[in-house]
């Protein structure tokens, strides 16, 4: 892997974490010679991704954490994580709102860094299911000249519904708001997404309303950083080729981005590719 002595510790991780969960562990030794770097900023990046709970230290190296398909953390662990994959995910994402069209925000955190973007488009008509994403804009009204709202602010609908770990409102009063709207665009984050499991979520309830999200929107957007992909939850939601654009980051690895390109008809990988050394 050439020149990767001069990446960001974050991009370091995220190659660090694509290898342990592409080959069910690494040792330490084998990252120095593949990143480039010493064994200490090798046991420090594997210090900073065991504290986040995605991987695991083991004498010598790392494992991956197995998550119960039910495991649903909370929006704030949530936030910490790939924090730089987020933004290039929302600012690209952003660019595919158009102003003064309809559009649905499910919840999560990559959502919720869209939803800051978002504030830029004129005009717009938002629904969402999490109280996160309404509050980014209702602030951003708040805050307008002479506490006025602010010319060209979204038109924000917030459904109803019972409140998830994630901040999301789930459940039928959200089902059944969801279901008598149309949308030009879903963004939609998710919890888990794979060719054989599709888009999946730990939230039962929280699946039947993401169901009704893509059931009622003209194109579907998948927004969800590298991480998300292979990953299972308890229950699918929709299928791969009910997505129209998966937008993610340069940490997803190459054989992934052609196992979904068979399957979805737009990927979009936002930042840096790295020097994989493949």
């Amino acid at each position: 892997m050439s020149e990767n002595q001069n990446l960001l510790a974050e991009q370091r991780r995220a190659l660090i974490l694509d290898e342990v969960r592409r080959r069910g562990g690494v040792r330490v030794n084998e990252l120095t010679r593949k990143l480039s770097v010493s064994d200490m900023t090798v046991r420090r990046d594997l210090d900073a991704l065991a504290r986040q709970g995605v991987i695991e230290k083991v004498h010598g190296g790392a494992v991956p954490v197995v998550e119960a398909s039910t495991h649903e953390p909370g929006f704030e662990a949530k936030s910490a994580l790939e924090l730089t994959a987020k933004e290039d995910i929302a600012r690209a994402a952003a660019a595919m709102a158009v102003p003064g069209s309809a559009i649905a925000l499910s919840g999560g955190t990559t959502t919720y860094a869209l939803a800051q973007r978002l504030l830029d488009v004129p005009d717009l008509t938002v629904v969402t299911n999490s109280v996160r994403v309404a509050d980014v804009f209702h602030s951003a009204q708040r805050s307008g000249a002479a506490g006025g709202a602010r010319t060209g602010a979204a038109t924000v609908v917030l459904t109803g519904g019972v409140r998830t770990p994630s901040d999301s409102l789930v459940g039928p009063v959200a089902d059944q708001a969801i279901a008598s709207l149309h949308f030009d665009v879903l963004f939609l984050g998710v919890h888990g997404i794979s060719v054989e499991a599709g888009l999946s979520t730990p939230n039962l309830a929280e699946a039947e309303t993401n169901r009704r999200f893509v059931q009622s929107a003209r194109r579907v957007v998948v927004v969800a950083d590298h991480t998300k992909w292979g990953k299972v939850g308890l229950s699918s939601f929709a299928t791969l080729e009910q997505v129209d654009t998966f937008v993610t980051d340069a940490g997803l690895s190459a054989a992934a981005r052609e196992e979904i390109e068979e399957h979805l008809p737009g990927l979009l990988v936002t930042g840096r590719i790295a020097d994989s050394g493949s």
